[in-house]
């Protein structure tokens, strides 16, 4: 936490990777880790309720997004969407394209410029600070 970053270990290509951390995640993650209910026997950060089994696994999020994406009337909107528009934002913040795969686990340019959709609009603010003689 002092570090800002968190090792994830369990990533969709099989390769661990260190990912850093707004401040705004950290203090989730701080708070999550200081959880009074946190049971001591359990290493998940975002922990569910005990299955039949009796052993705690990832938190379901599934319901509570369900909702969410009902009172938003966003019927065609999906959790993985986030990350195209993650993507895109960092980019747009001026982000290389480099730091932008090292955080979200690219491993190639071409899959980054697939989940990259810039604005139209901020590439117009862009076009109108370039001096053109």
């Amino acid at each position: 936490m002092k570090r800002r970053v968190v090792r994830l270990t369990d990533t969709k290509n099989n390769e661990a990777r260190l990912v850093p951390l707004t401040q705004a995640a950290t203090e989730v993650f701080k708070q999550a880790l200081n959880n009074p209910v946190r049971p001591l026997d359990c290493d998940l950060v975002f922990f569910g309720e005990p299955g039949r089994d009796g052993k705690r696994g990832p938190y379901a999020y599934t319901k509570l997004w369900n909702q969410a994406k009902k009172k938003a009337g966003l019927d065609d909107f999906r959790f993985h969407d986030l990350r195209h528009e993650a993507v895109s934002r960092l980019v747009e913040a001026g982000l290389s394209d480099q730091e932008v795969a090292a955080i979200s686990g690219h491993k190639s340019m071409q899959m980054l410029r697939r989940y990259t959709h810039l604005r139209a609009e901020d590439l117009v603010e862009k076009l109108d600070k370039i001096i053109i003689n």
